[in-house]
Formats: structure tokens, C-alpha cells, sequence
């Protein structure tokens, strides 16, 4: 076993030692898309949901991707299994359009996609720590609904956040929230839990499907139509959702105090969902 591991088409090691080939259009173009989820107990939260995901931007991006469900997922166990014990792990796994020489057109037939995969131990953030947000205009592209490697206007955004000591950008285009630079954000406003719609311009995300479900579970109504940057500023409470942190409150946008006014059902979505992810990993993780 090993602290981190590393896989790529089948080889397995130490992932610091782990290499890849120079010639997977991952390197080239971000040629490729990924997925990531926390294990509990050796067991990947969400897979099935994760999967179909994958599934659907492979589709979307046109990757040829052959391999069935049953086959990733027992790709994706051999390398959870080969890790040393941790409360929680941090799965990642990403499948790129293949090796072959550098060319902007889709390589031959015969070229197969690249599976990668990682896992390492995860700390998740306590949801009793509120987070700090900047706003940013949304300059990224309009294909944001397919989880592809192409990130480098998150990876800005998300630098301009640490920079000014805070947690996550949320962005904008126009008026109209979207999302943050690497996860969703909702709102609660007099009862009710809002959200963008799954167009292009927001990624479809897991914790976000699962809170929607967990609120109307508790008899919280839903509302899945844009809102805008005012909206935002003026809700009961804003919320950040994402795979490695779950259901985050948000404290302040740009240095302004936000939210805040309707903790109970805040606080009922937050542990609903810790209580979610326990039971369906068996119940040993710890916040």
C-alpha cells in the first residue's frame, strides 16, 4: 500500500513516481475529462452518479471511450484498495483522447483514451467553517456543462480568491450568477432553495443534484431558474456546494457580510447531508 497512488492505462505505483506519456492530448489540449469524489471506509461516495457524469462528457467531447461501468469501476477499487488507511480519501480520475503525435484533429481510430487515476488522503472542511467569496465576471467558455481539463479561467479566478485571503469566486455573466470557480452556489430565500439551471453555462453537479434532493426531502421547495448578483448579495443564506467540501455557507462577497438569516434550515441541509454521506459510506468518517 502507499500514502498516494497513482494509475495510469493499468500501471500502478507510488504516485509521486508515476509517469506519463508525453504525447496524451491531456498535455497538448486538455484533451480529456475528469471526475473526483471522497472515499470513506474504501467506499467512493456518489459513484454511480459520478459515472453517469462521466459517461455523458465523454459523449459530449466525442471521446471514444469503450470501456464499460463495471470495468472502471473495478479500475477505480484496484487503486482505492492499494492505499494506505485514512478517514477520507480524495478519488480522482480523469480520461484523456489518447497518446499519439501532436495534431489539432482527433487522432486515428485505432488510438485508445488514456484512463489516469489518483487517490490521496483528503482533510474535508468542517461545514461549521463559513466561507469567504470574491465575485468575478465568467469569462470561461460555453461548454462549462461538460467537466473537461480545460480550467485555466478557474484556475485564475481560484488564485484571485487566495490572493485576497478568501475560499472560492463565484462568477458572473452579466448579472446572472453561475457558479463558482470550482464548485456550485445556491441560495436560500424566504424558504425556499434556489439554484441555477443545468444549461451550459454551469456544470451539473453531484452535491448540488443531492442537495436539491435532501431539500425537498425536508420539505423545502426548489426553484431551479437564474438569479442574479443582487439576489445573491440579498439572500437568507448562500451556499457552495462541491465534492471535496459537501454544503458550505458563505459569509462574505467581496468584504461584505452575506446571509445568515435562516441558519435553521441551513443547518438542517448541512446535516442531512453529513448524515448522507456517512450512511453511504458506512459511517466512520470524520468532519
Amino acid at each position: 500500500m502507499w500514502k498516494n497512488v497513482g494509475y495510469y492505462n493499468g500501471e500502478m505505483g507510488p504516485l509521486e513516481e508515476m509517469k506519463v506519456p508525453m504525447g496524451d492530448r491531456a498535455l497538448y489540449f486538455g484533451d480529456g475529462i475528469y471526475e473526483a469524489t471522497c472515499v470513506a471506509n474504501r467506499v467512493p461516495f456518489a459513484l454511480d452518479d459520478h459515472l453517469d457524469r462521466m459517461y455523458n462528457s465523454l459523449r459530449l467531447l466525442e471521446i471514444p471511450f469503450r470501456r464499460d461501468r463495471d470495468w472502471v469501476r473495478g479500475e477505480l477499487q484496484r487503486v482505492i484498495d492499494a492505499a494506505e488507511d485514512a478517514p477520507v480519501h480524495l478519488l480522482y480520475w480523469q480520461i484523456s483522447r489518447g497518446n499519439c503525435p501532436r495534431s489539432h484533429p482527433f487522432p486515428p481510430k485505432e488510438v485508445e483514451p488514456a484512463l489516469m487515476i489518483t487517490i490521496r488522503p483528503h482533510q474535508m472542511k468542517s461545514m461549521d467553517r463559513p466561507y469567504r467569496l470574491i465575485s468575478l465576471e465568467d469569462n470561461r467558455f460555453k461548454l462549462c456543462n461538460i467537466k473537461t481539463l480545460n480550467l485555466i479561467p478557474s484556475v485564475l479566478a481560484n488564485q484571485r480568491a487566495v490572493e485576497r485571503g478568501c475560499d472560492e469566486a463565484v462568477l458572473h455573466r452579466g448579472t446572472r450568477v453561475t457558479e463558482c470557480a470550482h464548485s456550485n452556489i445556491s441560495i436560500l430565500k424566504d424558504g425556499v432553495l434556489r439554484t441555477a439551471p443545468t444549461d451550459e453555462l454551469i456544470l451539473p453537479g453531484i452535491t448540488r443534484k443531492h442537495l436539491l434532493a435532501l431539500a425537498r426531502e425536508h420539505g423545502i421547495p426548489v426553484e431551479e431558474t437564474p438569479f442574479s448578483m443582487v439576489e445573491l448579495m440579498n439572500a437568507d443564506e448562500a451556499i457552495v456546494t462541491s465534492s471535496s467540501a459537501l454544503c458550505m455557507r458563505v459569509e462574505s462577497i467581496d468584504g461584505i457580510p452575506v446571509g445568515g438569516r435562516d441558519q435553521e434550515r441551513l443547518k438542517l441541509l448541512q446535516a442531512a447531508y453529513w448524515e448522507k454521506f456517512q450512511r453511504e459510506t458506512g459511517g466512520a468518517a470524520r468532519r
